[in-house]
């Protein structure tokens, strides 16, 4: 079975003897997702509103989507069987932190979250075609490979975050040069090719007859994904911008 480098969707689900005739179908799962980037959505225009009544107030509804979407994240790796209840908890959250920073983007360059999210659904539109065609499959050696530069890029933002507390700001990430640009061009190629192999591991649960809850687990996984490029997206073309 594929392992994910989306950490939500990479954790090897052991058999569990459990006994249900009601299985995860790809029908469900599409749904599902639906459903929590509506969720995604509604809690965004709150924080977004926010941020033009009052940005102090906004910055502590980001913070506690921040740190409630990374605990239910945690949680759900480890506890797939709660997705149906968590799932619909990190959307609610992390719709907080998107609309906010959609907000800072917006008010500095109009019309610039529009292009974002038009690009993301057509980048995702892109590599489910591709993927369902066959012209890309996620092979071991694609596995590994976006599995490595996942890992990487992770802890250089997590160095970022670190040498930020210290008012240093770490290179390429905030950078609007060339390679500055390069950077957050490879970043977004990365996220959509995490789509692949997420796509790959809804199907191999679908295919195995892995329980009804995996429809919200995938979805969920999906979703972390969709935000990340989303986020991504806003930086690069804000670095176009400038």
């Amino acid at each position: 079975m594929l392992r994910s480098s989306n950490p939500v969707l990479g954790k090897r689900l052991e058999a569990t003897g459990e006994v249900t005739s009601r299985k995860a179908t790809l029908l469900g799962t599409s749904n599902k997702a639906a459903m929590l980037l509506a969720m995604v959505v509604a809690t965004a225009g709150i924080s977004w509103h926010q941020f033009y009544q009052d940005p102090a107030s906004a910055m502590g509804l980001t913070l506690l989507g921040a740190i409630g979407g990374l605990v239910a994240v945690l949680v759900l790796i480890n506890k797939p069987q709660w997705a149906g209840v968590l799932a619909p908890v990190y959307a609610l959250l992390e719709g907080l932190v998107v609309g906010s920073v959609s907000a800072m983007y917006e008010q500095k360059y109009g019309g610039l979250v529009f292009n974002a999210v038009g690009l993301t659904f057509a980048t995702m539109a892109v590599m489910l075609l591709a993927y369902s065609t066959g012209v890309l499959r996620a092979t071991p050696g694609l596995v590994r490979g976006v599995v490595v530069a996942t890992a990487g890029v992770a802890v250089y933002y997590i160095i970022a975050m670190v040498l930020g507390m210290f008012h240093v700001e770490a290179p390429l990430i905030g950078s609007h040069s060339l390679a500055g640009i390069g950077f957050s061009f490879f970043v977004t190629g990365l996220a959509a090719f995490n789509l692949i192999i997420d796509f790959a591991q809804i199907e191999a649960s679908v295919n195995e007859g892995q329980p009804e809850y995996m429809e919200w687990y995938g979805a969920f996984g999906l979703v972390v994904t969709l935000i990340w490029m989303y986020m991504e997206m806003l930086r690069l073309l804000s670095k176009f911008r400038d």
